[in-house]
């Protein structure tokens, strides 16, 4: 048997045991309640986490998605881009290639309206025309084409041009003054106002001389008739006034004039116009011919016109010497001019087009 303190410290060891032995449970039901809670919480954090990477595999897939969308987008768009640019290039290169090919047909075209109309104006008109629609587009290839037209129209201004707008107002003046010029068969007007008026005076002068004469010889040649006959110095007075009458009248009807053609003098008032018209009608046909460039024409009707003037007018008057001088003007300077080819901008036109 036991000692009473043998069984005293068993029961306290047994107490301390039992107490241990609860304090263990104890923990051990809060450490189950924490792992309880614990794998509540993990679970519900699981869920969430499956629920999260769903929604991050849904998200993805669309992400995916757009991203393939994006890159086919992209794709497309980077197609279209190239496309867009080779037509940018095409259409640049067609305009290119339209611009010299309209300012080949112009220049063409200019040259065989200057070869038929013998002007060099609209060669230079188109010329000048190709000049200006090249520095607009400014594209270094049009650079040698533009140099090119620059030369060609130089050389053109070089050859020169005929003046035809003055050349025809001069025409057209000489034709206007045709009407007034004097003829060689036709009577001075004006000289013979003048030597009427002269003849007046001198009627009315000796007309006062003879009477002064016959007043003063008046009262001897009473006396005379008185002592039995008229006077001498009455009859040498009437004597020298028939005279002049008769003189008078003999210069009214002869007129001596110097005449180099004699077919100018036997020209009639009524060819005389007849004359005036033709000449008109042949100065018109030179002006038809002006126009019209045909200078073997011009000058035909230019000669047949001076003809008439040397043949039939007075080379003495200043109106016939002033026509006959703007008709020799025009015969100089209306002349046929060469009009040179554009061969420089056509070689560049070509080189151009050909892409070297």
């Amino acid at each position: 048997m036991l000692p009473w303190w043998a069984l005293a410290l068993l029961v306290v060891l047994s107490a301390g045991a039992l107490g241990l032995a609860w304090n263990t449970q104890q923990r051990l039901k809060r450490a189950e309640l924490e792992i309880v809670k614990r794998q509540e919480d993990s679970g519900t954090q699981a869920a969430e986490a499956r629920l999260l990477a769903r929604q991050s595999e849904s998200a993805a897939r669309e992400t995916a998605a757009k991203v393939a969308l994006l890159e086919a987008r992209v794709a497309e768009t980077s197609l279209q881009r190239s496309q867009l640019e080779e037509l940018i290039q095409s259409l640049s290169r067609s305009r290119d290639e339209n611009v010299l090919s309209d300012v080949d047909a112009a220049l063409r075209l200019a040259l065989q309206q200057s070869a038929i109309t013998g002007s060099a104006e609209p060669l230079l008109s188109a010329l000048r025309q190709a000049d200006e629609r090249l520095a607009r587009y400014q594209q270094p290839r049009m650079d040698r084409v533009r140099r090119a037209v620059l030369q060609d129209l130089d050389r053109v201004k070089a050859a020169g041009t005929v003046d035809v707008q003055s050349l025809a107002i001069r025409i057209d003046e000489t034709v206007r003054a045709i009407d007034d010029l004097p003829l060689l068969a036709a009577i001075d007007r004006r000289g013979a106002q003048r030597d009427a008026a002269s003849r007046t005076a001198g009627d009315r002068a000796s007309d006062t001389g003879s009477s002064a004469s016959s007043s003063g010889a008046a009262a001897p040649a009473r006396a005379a008739s008185a002592a039995g006959g008229p006077g001498p110095q009455w009859l040498d007075a009437r004597l020298r006034s028939m005279l002049h009458q008769v003189w008078t009248e003999v210069r009214d009807l002869v007129r001596v004039t110097r005449v180099d053609e004699p077919e100018a003098a036997l020209l009639a008032p009524e060819q005389a116009f007849f004359l005036r018209e033709n000449l008109k009608l042949r100065l018109l046909n030179a002006r038809l011919a002006l126009l019209s460039r045909q200078f073997d024409t011009l000058q035909a009707d230019l000669r047949d016109a001076q003809g008439s003037l040397d043949r039939y007018f007075d080379k003495g008057s200043r109106r016939v010497e002033l026509a006959r001088e703007q008709l020799r003007q025009v015969a100089q300077q209306a002349r046929q001019v060469t009009v040179p080819r554009p061969d420089a901008t056509l070689a560049a036109l070509a080189t151009a087009v050909a892409g070297r």
